[in-house]
């Protein structure tokens, strides 16, 4: 999908509610409830559970959970597999954060995180981070940059 269809920094995020799947439960969140705490979300889309990509796209994440935490962003990866699949990639890898379980892939959809994959449609890698008045405040399709969006959260903190 052309990045034209994706959502652009200054719009308004789609909101959706989903099932999460946290370290130690499965829950439901809706994003605006999310917002509405103060909290800035990092929304990650990516193509597959326990791939070699995604493990280190996730797990560069969870290395420097702590300083999201601290700057008041709330983590949420996004992928279409099921709950139990996240339950076991977090387990093993031993994410902090929730998994939002998006098997009708329609929470990709909303946000053009679509890519190929061989011809065929996959999720494609993206990062959305949102502020708490909904809005996109940045955006980056591949694995994040931690360090751009550290600099970032830092700027709008002063």
């Amino acid at each position: 999908m052309p990045e034209s269809k994706s959502i652009q920094v200054g719009q308004i995020a789609p909101d959706f509610t989903a099932a999460i799947q946290f370290p130690d439960k499965l829950e439901m969140i809706t994003l605006s409830k999310l917002l509405t705490l103060g909290q800035k979300v990092l929304l990650i889309f990516y193509p597959g559970d326990n791939t070699p990509g995604c493990t280190m796209q996730l797990c560069k994440i969870r290395d420097i959970y702590s300083e999201y935490k601290n700057k008041n962003v709330t983590v949420i990866g996004i992928n279409h597999a099921t709950a139990e699949s996240h339950l076991s990639f977090i387990q093993k890898q031993n994410y902090p954060f929730g998994i939002v379980v998006d098997e009708d892939k329609s929470i990709r959809e909303s946000y053009g995180a679509v890519g190929s994959f061989f011809g065929k449609p996959t999720t494609r890698r993206s990062v959305f981070l949102i502020d708490t008045d909904g809005k996109v405040i940045f955006r980056f399709f591949g694995q994040q940059d931690n360090d751009k969006i550290m600099e970032l959260l830092d700027s709008l903190n002063k």
